[in-house]
């Protein structure tokens, strides 16, 4: 078994390729995860980013675009369709610029630190299953 000294993930994030050895794809389209990777094996069915870069995009891109068009607005007061012009496709062009990314960037956080879903190991914590008042009797 070869032995891999994992990039960092903002460095294997922002070139989209395989959290573990760097160098194979992370996708097989535009914002799919491929089944594993091409160089080095890795099966990336712990990847699951959710809806995390969209909205982390979303947030990044609309502060950024918002923030332009305001100052716009104030010192050259153009007309409304210059804003239509400029600030709709600034959105979509920086969400879609970015999201690939930022999803790759995500999956090998994941990755990096181990991330996986919470499971209990024992339900003695917190009674039946329930999450009831802790150090609490039940009535």
């Amino acid at each position: 078994m070869p032995s891999y000294d994992p990039p960092l993930p903002i460095i294997s994030g922002l070139r989209c390729r395989c959290p573990r050895c760097g160098e194979g794809k992370l996708f097989r389209g535009f914002l799919t995860v491929d089944k594993e990777c091409s160089v080095c094996g890795l099966d990336f069915s712990f990847a699951d980013p959710a809806d995390g870069p969209a909205f982390f995009v979303m947030t990044a891109v609309g502060m950024v675009v918002i923030a332009v068009f305001a100052w716009m607005e104030v010192a050259y007061h153009p007309p409304l369709w210059v804003h239509f012009v400029t600030v709709f496709p600034a959105l979509i062009i920086g969400c879609l610029g970015c999201l690939r990314p930022v999803k790759a960037w995500m999956v090998a956080s994941q990755f990096f630190h181990k991330a996986e879903e919470a499971r209990f190991s024992s339900l003695g914590a917190h009674g039946e299953g329930g999450f009831g008042l802790r150090g609490k009797a039940r009535d």
